[in-house]
């Protein structure tokens, strides 16, 4: 099984997904603003892999700051912190992950910048570890929603590539698999860097689940002639409300099933959940480069002269998501109170 991210002692490795699925290279960071810029070029991308690189950034920026005063330090800890915080927008992991990372400054800063600096790449390797735990919990959770024989829709990248591994909405659909259930999955080619023709279908390939490709243009085609049986994908934040931000295409895909009257699943860690943004009306959506939709594999498809807007984002209401699968069970309307409620009860645990 592959690696989407690793810490060694040279930096922060990735594995470069901008060069799936032909070719498996990997990436060292050696520094902050290499890390930035891997995550900016979506080298690394999806909400709770951003989060782990993050925390991993910051711990590897710490370690290179030379002073022992605890201002200084903290001052250069600051810059790196704002460095990548300004990589991606919509992202919330992105944000808890710097908070985190911020809180164990506060709770250190009594006891030496060494100790701060060896406390904050123990906080990272922790991040880490309870991603990939968070994420086989969410697959158990998850898995009791699809039934054997269950044909599945999917739409971007939510498996190990878009975490430290396992998956959100691949992991539910993995545990089903490991649980012995016979599956098939219809991944979306998610235009305009088609993370789903790559990246997903790659990933469920190596992992010997079934797997069809389609356009994105044949999602509803395929509700229609009820080849499809439910909807599962991740997010990149959901609101208090419930209303979720994912992948541009995502709100099509529920409204399609909302006419078919077929199970739309949102799958994200409580960590994607952002009680503090009350609606997705709130949620920043990242604007990326013109050239992503007029070019493919860099060679330009619109004539030249044409513009292009690209919205890597949409969101989805909450009234067309059935229920949103978390590593502490599945949370159901009306998610105003539910997700507080799942919230709270993880803040007392």
């Amino acid at each position: 099984m592959f690696k989407t991210i690793e810490w060694k002692r040279e930096g922060v490795i990735l594995l470069d997904q901008t060069r799936l699925p032909d070719q498996e290279v990997y990436v060292e960071c050696r520094g902050v603003h290499d890390l930035a810029d891997a995550i900016r070029r979506m080298v690394i991308r999806g909400a709770p892999a951003i989060g782990v690189a993050v925390a991993m950034g910051i711990a590897l920026g710490a370690e290179k700051i030379k002073t022992n005063d605890f201002r200084k330090f903290n001052t250069e800890f600051e810059k790196i912190c704002r460095a990548l915080s300004a990589t991606r927008p919509t992202a919330v992991n992105l944000f808890w992950s710097i908070a985190r990372m911020k809180g164990v400054v506060e709770r250190c800063r009594e006891m030496g910048v060494d100790r701060i600096k060896n406390q904050l790449k123990k906080e990272a390797l922790k991040v880490y570890r309870e991603d990939i735990k968070i994420n086989r919990e969410m697959g158990k959770q998850g898995s009791m929603l699809i039934k054997d024989g269950a044909r599945i829709l999917t739409h971007c990248n939510a498996g190990a590539l878009a975490t430290a591994g396992y998956g959100t909405a691949l992991g539910v659909i993995r545990a089903a698999k490991e649980q012995g259930k016979r599956i098939e999955v219809f991944a979306c080619e998610t235009r305009p860097v088609l993370q789903g023709a790559r990246l997903t279908t790659w990933e469920l390939k190596k992992s010997r689940i079934k797997v069809t490709l389609i356009t994105d243009g044949a999602a509803g085609f395929l509700m229609q002639k009820k080849i499809i049986d439910l909807v599962i994908v991740g997010a990149d934040r959901v609101a208090a409300n419930g209303d979720a931000a994912n992948k541009i295409g995502t709100y099509t895909l529920a409204l399609m099933a909302r006419h078919h009257n077929l199970p739309f699943y949102i799958a994200v860690p409580l960590s994607t959940i952002d009680l503090k943004v009350k609606s997705g009306s709130e949620i920043p959506i990242e604007l990326r480069s013109e050239e992503e939709v007029t070019h493919i594999l860099k060679k330009r498809i619109a004539p030249q002269g044409v513009h292009a807007l690209n919205p890597a984002f949409d969101v989805t209401p909450a009234e067309y998501i059935t229920a949103i699968i978390t590593e502490k069970g599945i949370v159901r309307r009306p998610y105003n109170r539910n997700l507080g409620i799942v919230m709270k009860s993880t803040l007392v645990n």
